[in-house]
């Protein structure tokens, strides 16, 4: 029998608040450019996300989807529609364009107080309107590999309980984001690849999800990791697409393999 295809690698970038609305657009067709004419994209060895703001979803859309990338929420809504100010509900979401929705990322839990109890219905809001959910986990203080792995696969299994789809597991420890450097490769791949052990034994339950890695992540890493990630999630280094174009160079393609 022939070996399975190997699982494309997934490419998510957050945006955050940091570009204008102009600026935003200016770079998803940049984005649309590279996804347009690079082999680790046209050949399917690679898949690309883009978080922008609430704002900017609908033109970035636009731009991107016709070329393969696709948009998603950097939030949402616990509830689909009523008097909550302020608010994005999932069903909106899913009717302009949106594919992902992040939830429970450390800048949420520590800014705007996002607990378990949140994250967890705001990942079930995504799964109900059929969004996969970007699901942020990992440690607050720097310890040990096994132990951080031990720690993150509870957390993943605490807020996906009850709760069935295509998930995305970031694992992001909060101690690396934004710092000068991200966890070692030992320490990232122990811990993804305990995260993709555990969602591999629950496959009926969370079909097709995938595992990145965020966390000042960047060029050189991906190689590193031996397979136990499937892929990365880019955040200020990604505004400049070169830099998305340098983590693509490193994804092996199907001619390449050949």
């Amino acid at each position: 029998m022939p070996a399975p295809s190997p699982r494309p690698l997934l490419l998510g970038v957050s945006l955050k608040m940091y570009f204008g609305h102009h600026q935003t657009l200016n770079w998803a067709r940049r984005i649309a450019d590279l996804a347009r004419t690079h082999q680790a994209v046209t050949s399917g060895a690679a898949r690309l996300f883009v978080l922008p703001a609430f704002p900017a979803l609908v033109p970035a859309a636009g731009i991107l989807t016709p070329f393969g990338v696709s948009v998603g929420a950097q939030d949402l809504a616990t509830e689909d529609t009523g008097p909550y100010t302020g608010e994005v509900g999932g069903p909106l979401l899913k009717e302009i364009g949106c594919h992902y929705a992040e939830v429970g990322h450390a800048e949420r839990r520590r800014l705007y107080g996002e607990g378990d109890t949140v994250v967890a219905a705001k990942t079930a809001a995504a799964l109900r309107n059929g969004l996969t959910p970007v699901l942020c986990v990992g440690e607050r203080d720097p310890g040990t590999p096994q132990e951080a792995a031990r720690r993150t696969v509870a957390e993943a299994a605490r807020l996906l309980q009850g709760l069935t789809g295509t998930v995305v597991l970031a694992y992001e420890p909060q101690w690396a984001i934004g710092a000068p450097e991200p966890a070692s490769a030992e320490h990232i791949a122990t811990v993804c690849g305990a995260l993709r052990d555990w969602l591999d034994a629950r496959a009926a339950d969370h079909p097709d999800s995938t595992v990145i890695y965020g966390g000042s992540a960047g060029p050189g890493l991906l190689p590193r990791l031996a397979g136990r990630a499937d892929g990365l999630f880019l955040g200020r280094f990604a505004h400049d697409p070169a830099n998305v174009e340098a983590i693509l160079d490193e994804i092996r393609t199907p001619a390449a393999v050949a």
